[in-house]
């Protein structure tokens, strides 16, 4: 089981007592706005992935390293965070990463923190070797936290996604764990994150 600790926050693997707490995270359509092609519908929908989700937890090979998001000082419930195997190398695992948090989160820097400890996790006892990740160009706040914690812009897909009605721009960012262990000084980045 992954138990991760940051300044503000704890990081776990789901247990089957948070199953009221994903269902209506996955649910709220604000926090899945940008996210609307895995929102969850109904409590059934919810149900059945999250089951799939606590039975990934339990295999020998997981695939799915999404970490339920909660302050340590309230134990509130802030988001999720984590990433998704999508291929095993020889140097590797490639994987696709995703966050999505309750709007009165927005700007705190949480996301920062949590994302900085998972990619080291993920480098460090992960056997990560590509972190991918991207948003959609107007989503400016994902985008920024990509940024702050040192990913690199590998492209931008102009008129890439059907969404919301319109097509729209999608921004695509990545670290390689070459990348992660050559950023300097990150305890010195990670004390200014909440700037």
């Amino acid at each position: 089981m992954i138990y991760l600790e940051t300044e503000r926050l704890i990081l776990r693997d789901y247990t089957k007592d948070d199953a009221e707490e994903y269902s209506r995270l996955m649910a709220d359509d604000e926090v899945m706005y940008y996210l609307q092609d895995i929102q969850h519908h109904s409590r059934e929908e919810s149900e059945k992935y999250f089951a799939d989700i606590l039975q990934d937890i339990r295999g020998k090979d997981r695939c799915r390293y999404f970490l339920h998001m909660q302050k340590k000082d309230t134990k509130e419930q802030i988001g999720s965070i984590g990433y998704t195997v999508m291929d095993t190398t020889p140097v590797g695992k490639l994987v696709h990463l995703g966050y999505f948090t309750y709007p009165k989160f927005w700007g705190c820097g949480y996301v920062t923190e949590a994302l900085e400890k998972v990619m080291d996790f993920a480098f460090s006892k992960g056997g990560v070797y590509r972190i991918t990740t991207g948003c959609l160009k107007e989503n400016r706040g994902s985008e920024r936290v990509m940024q702050k914690c040192g990913m690199i812009r590998e492209a931008e897909h102009v008129d890439y996604e059907w969404h919301d009605g319109k097509m729209k721009t999608r921004m695509e960012y990545r670290m390689l764990k070459s990348d992660w262990e050559s950023i300097p000084c990150r305890a010195k980045r990670a004390c200014r994150r909440h700037e």
